[in-house]
């Protein structure tokens, strides 16, 4: 999808249980960034953001920090050709 950009995201550290998913959903949805955040069975996050290449990485600028009472020690991101066109930001469980 011409001008859309896509980056997978995997983040680690002390990631759940401190609002990280609901926190990376409000700072996507102010930036008008669409895709979908899940916590993952090995206590990671992983987020798929989608839109404008600057919007997107200040969502991960974000996610680099997180909110207040997380730690992260690490993010692996991975830009890819946008695929699937997603609206809106949801948090998937």
């Amino acid at each position: 999808m011409a001008g859309i950009a896509e980056a997978h995201v995997i983040v680690s550290g002390r990631v759940q249980g401190v609002w990280f998913r609901g926190s990376t959903q409000r700072v996507a949805a102010d930036a008008g960034v669409h895709g979908w955040v899940r916590n993952l069975p090995d206590r990671r996050v992983e987020a798929v953001l989608q839109g404008e290449r600057t919007a997107v990485e200040g969502v991960i600028d974000f996610m680099r920090t997180g909110p207040p009472g997380s730690s992260v020690i690490d993010v692996v991101v991975s830009w890819r050709p946008a695929g699937e066109r997603f609206h809106g930001f949801d948090i998937r469980y």
